[in-house]
Formats: C-alpha cells, structure tokens, sequence
C-alpha cells in the first residue's frame, strides 16, 4: 500500500486517481456543525460505508457514546463506491467538512503520504486504556505509513475465506475439503447448483468497483500464477496465468452464478446467501456475522473453510475498514475521542449485549477471541477468520516478487482508477457483452498506461 515513486509527481495523480469512482448518493443524514472543543460537548463529522456493523454503530452512538462524552456525531453514510469516491474528494482537497471517515489498508498509507491524515501516535501514547497492544499486529501494520507512523484504527478487519451449506452439501453426499482448491470449487458448484427450488452453486461479485468484483478476482489471479505487475513494472494482464484466472471466474459464475452477477457485489451475495439462494459465497469473513445473527434464516447451517487455492498455500485477503482523521479537522480532540471509542474493548462488548455477540466489529483485537460470549456465538467461523488474518501476505501474495504491495489491490494511488476500468471490462464479460480476452486485451492497455509511469520516475 506504499506508493513507489516521489511524492511531488504523485500527489497531484493521487487526487484524481481516488476520486475516479462514481457519483456520491445522498446521505442518509446531514454532515452537520463543525464547531467542537477539547473538552465535553461539541460535534464530530464521521463519513461512513453503509455495512451492517456501521449501521449498527450509528444506532448506538447518541445513547452511549454522545451520552457519556457529550459530543455530538454527524453521520453521513454511504454505499462503498459512493463513500470512497467523497472521501477522496474531501480529504485530497483537504476541504475539512467530514473530521472522520472510513478508510481501507489501500488508502490510508497513500493518504498519509499526501499529508491528508492525522497521525495517531501521540492520541495512542495518552490513551493508554486504548491498548493499541491488543489490535492484531497485521492490522497496525497494514495502517503504518512508510514514515514509521500510525494513521488509522480499525473498526474491523477481515480476510476471505469460503462459505457454504452444510446441510446441503450433506443432503448432496458431498464434502467440503478442509482447504479446498478453486478447481474443487468448481465442481462442488456444479452438483449443487438447484439442490434446492432457486438455488445457484456459487454467489461470486460481478459488480463494476476496484473494491468489488476486482477484489476477489485478484485472489484468483495470485494462486493461478497471475500477478497485476511483475516487479519491473512489466504488465501481465495478458498473461496466459491472468487469463486462465480470469475466465475460470467468469465461466464459473455465468454457469453456476447468481442472476444479475454483473451487478451483483457484497451486499447482493450477503442477502442471497442469507436468503437460501446460493450453496456457497467467497467473500469477505465479515459476512460470516450476518450469517450467523440472532434471525438469520441459515444461522448454524453454514460452514467456513479457508480461501480456495490453486499454486498458493494461502490465498485470502488482508482488509480493514479503519477509522483515518483528517488533517484539515479542526475537532482533532473529539475525532479521536470518537475513535477510540468505536474501536474499543468496550464498545465490541456493547454490540455484543445490544445487538448480538456474532455482530461484534471482530477481526482486530486479540482480547475479542478470549470472550467467551463471542466465543460461543462465533464458534463456527472465529477460529477460521483469525487464521485467515494471520495468514495473508500483503507483501508476497503471489509466486512471483511485486513492485507494490497488496493482495486484493495494488498498492499504489492510480488503482482506484485503473482497477475500477478494468472491473467494467470484467463485469462486461460476465455480462456476456464481450470475451475474457477482449476484456483482457483493453484492460492491459490501460495498465501499460499506468506501468510507464513509474517505469520512468
């Protein structure tokens, strides 16, 4: 998630690259005041993505956090193309209207870099019941920028890993592997693809967004062979390994797919998988929660085993949704108060109590994994999401050496831009409006495009 060349060449690109996405949506509630102190009272303006957890957080907040502190927060939440493309906005024009928001592993490092963060070190060093110690080491690292400084708190953190239906599995004779292959993958999609009226084998992302259909594609590129870039900066797009990755992503969920793959992301697979529509879903282990809540209809019927593998032993990804302060916010104080809060011990026991123990914002603390109320309630998936963290390799995610780090993306300011035109190309051959490699042919021009560029810095 570094950048790899100066930044005077790159800020300028870095704000037009993160801000390529789509047009915003309308907030489910104003931004608000902006006036704030030190002390008690005052406001704070958080920017946030419209997940299950953070719309849980939003409903706990005024009669648990503001009651206790005073401070007031203003949320403005939005869908994962629409948050990401304001915040880029807001924070690279360091306009100041959001003291807040909700930023990835990808963006933070390259935000910090631009100078639009606030580090967090010295808020860390005082608030010693924090116990930044207790956040899981892959997570502070991953939201350490190059200068040795903390920029982000996660909210939650995740890998991928491999849902499915026991039940029909079981009723199918068949077995899940304990680390199963994609090629295994795909078989087992094919027998339980209409086990049951409605249901399709597999629920894989198709929808148009870096963070969306690319994210678990890339995962599928690394353990067939494939990389974005070889550490020269050369392209591989093209490649006989990319393609290969590619087209058995897209003919697997055009055959045994959900319908209306190509506009189907996180949220649609999530609902699909809740509502009994598909057998199995590779996604993010954050999901697992939903599954797994109080009035879920297929709570206890799913298992989870690690991310499908082809030519890697580990193939899941490293994701947070982590909390950035801006460095234009003049409510610095209450921003981070407001962090440490949403990011704390107390505040996964609250959910936990309120909303429900397999809700809990896990994925980021060690101490998590030692209650045993989340314990009971997580039992099924728990152990799997924890090692699947612990596993990822955001440095050597593939069989070949990388010029930028990054599993699910590449680490540098120009894939907000470029994975999000590549995505249309892709989510375009789901479709069925054009081949794999014609989507293939486009997409590695516009990474040569982006490979010269740092060939010559």
């Amino acid at each position: 998630m570094r950048t790899q060349s100066r930044r005077s060449s790159r800020t300028l690109f870095a704000v037009a690259a993160v801000g390529t996405l789509l047009a915003p949506l309308a907030a489910c509630s104003g931004a608000g005041g902006s006036g704030g102190s030190a002390g008690g009272g005052g406001s704070v303006n958080v920017l946030m993505v419209n997940n299950p957890q953070m719309v849980d957080l939003q409903k706990l907040t005024a009669e648990h956090f503001t009651k206790k502190t005073g401070i007031k927060v203003n949320f403005t939440v939005l869908p994962e193309n629409d948050v990401r493309d304001k915040i880029s906005q807001d924070f690279a024009n360091q306009a100041g209207q959001y003291d807040v928001a909700t930023l990835s592993n990808y963006e933070i490092p390259i935000y910090a870099k631009n100078g639009w963060l606030h580090a967090l070190d010295s808020y860390v060093e005082k608030d010693t019941a924090f116990d930044q110690d207790d956040v899981l080491p892959p997570m502070t690292q991953a939201l350490t920028a190059e200068d040795g400084k903390l920029y982000g708190e996660p909210f939650y953190g995740e890998s991928s890993f491999l849902m499915y239906r026991k039940d029909v599995l079981e009723k199918k004779g068949l077995k899940m592997p304990a680390k199963p292959t994609w090629k295994q993958v795909a078989e087992l999609a094919a027998k339980v693809d209409g086990a049951e009226p409605g249901m399709k084998g597999i629920c894989l992302r198709g929808l148009p967004g870096w963070g969306e259909v690319m994210a678990p594609l890339t995962t599928v590129v690394n353990t067939f062979g494939g990389t974005w870039f070889e550490k020269d900066w050369t392209p591989r797009l093209d490649s006989k390994e990319f393609k290969q990755a590619t087209k058995f992503y897209v003919d697997l969920v055009r055959k045994h797919g959900e319908a209306g793959a190509a506009q189907s992301g996180y949220a649609e697979c999530l609902n699909n998988m809740t509502q009994g529509k598909t057998a199995m879903w590779y996604d993010a282990t954050a999901g697992a929660g939903s599954l797994e809540a109080d009035g879920s209809p297929v709570k206890g019927k799913i298992g989870y085993v690690p991310a499908p593998v082809e030519k890697t032993e580990s193939s899941g990804w490293l994701y947070t949704w982590a909390w950035g302060i801006q460095k234009a916010s003049k409510n610095a104080e209450n921003a981070w108060k407001f962090i440490s809060w949403a990011s704390s011990k107390e505040y996964e026991k609250l959910v936990g109590e309120k909303v429900g123990w397999a809700n809990v914002p896990a994925g980021k603390r060690a101490s998590t994994y030692d209650i045993p109320e989340y314990r009971a309630k997580a039992a099924a998936f728990a152990d799997v999401t924890r090692e699947a963290i612990a596993s990822a390799q955001p440095e050597n995610p593939g069989v070949q050496p990388r010029p930028a780090p990054g599993i699910q993306f590449v680490g540098i300011p120009e894939f907000t831009d470029l994975g999000t035109k590549v995505s249309q190309e892709i989510s375009a051959a789901i479709a069925g409006r054009q081949s794999v490699d014609s989507a293939l042919k486009k997409s590695q021009k516009l990474a040569e495009a982006v490979a010269e560029k740092y060939k010559t810095s």
